[in-house]
């Protein structure tokens, strides 16, 4: 009795030495702009030696995302790139005219045929994915596994070694593809997008598609800065 009684007790005392690490879930979810926006401001934060991800910069184009949002992500991101001492991020080849101009972002980038999901993994503790896989915005999952954090450093690390470095990479063309002039000047003179994919005679479901693909070829996600950048580069 005393044996078993002592044993309770050791027990007791090593689950409250355990307790505060007991208390930190292998992984939670975070919903809500404002949460999704204090977990990536934290991620950059911590960051220090290492940060890995897997990135599409295209994935938003075509999505009503705030822009206040997608600045803040940015930040983040930069933020901890410019902590972390290594830095490796995979973008997909579609993503490219989203990359034009952006190799002086701190750290290394390669470029493979598609990603599996958007990832951020720092120091090789932590990590962040979509709940969707594709947007943070729609919410992610905070990730301490160690074993499920090893296993994303190790799919990373596979897309790595067969992707190709960005810097030497010719440049996607500069010149507006024909069949985006018509949505361009509808986006210029200010129809909503069902008016415009009217007089166009597209779907609202193909002029959206094409609205994305205008946005990724001018590297930006903002309806506002479109026309600045196209009028940039002489395409009005």
């Amino acid at each position: 009795m005393q044996e078993t009684a002592g044993s309770v007790m050791l027990a007791r005392s090593a689950m409250g030495r355990a307790g505060p690490e007991l208390q930190r879930p292998p992984a939670r979810p975070v919903r809500g702009t404002r949460r999704v926006s204090a977990a990536l401001a934290g991620l950059a934060a911590s960051a220090r030696h290492e940060l890995l991800t897997f990135d599409d910069p295209a994935a938003s184009a075509s999505r009503a995302i705030p822009e206040p949002f997608l600045e803040l992500a940015g930040a983040c991101m930069r933020a901890a790139a410019e902590r972390a001492g290594e830095v490796r991020r995979i973008v997909p080849r579609h993503a490219l005219p989203q990359l034009v101009g952006a190799l002086t972002v701190p750290g290394r980038a390669r470029v493979t045929d598609a990603i599996p999901f958007k990832m951020i993994v720092v120091d090789r503790t932590v990590a962040a994915v979509p709940l969707d896989l594709e947007l943070h915005y729609n919410g992610l999952l905070l990730i301490r596994d160690p074993v499920v954090v090893a296993a994303l450093v190790r799919a990373h690390h596979l897309f790595w070694d067969t992707g190709q470095e960005l810097v030497g990479l010719a440049a996607p063309t500069r010149d507006l593809p024909p069949q985006l002039r018509p949505v361009l000047e509808a986006l210029l003179s200010g129809l909503t997008d069902e008016a415009a994919a009217t007089r166009l005679g597209m779907s609202p479901r193909t002029y959206s598609r094409r609205v994305g693909e205008l946005m990724a070829a001018l590297g930006t996600t903002s309806r506002f800065r479109a026309g600045a950048e196209a009028a940039r580069r002489g395409w009005v």
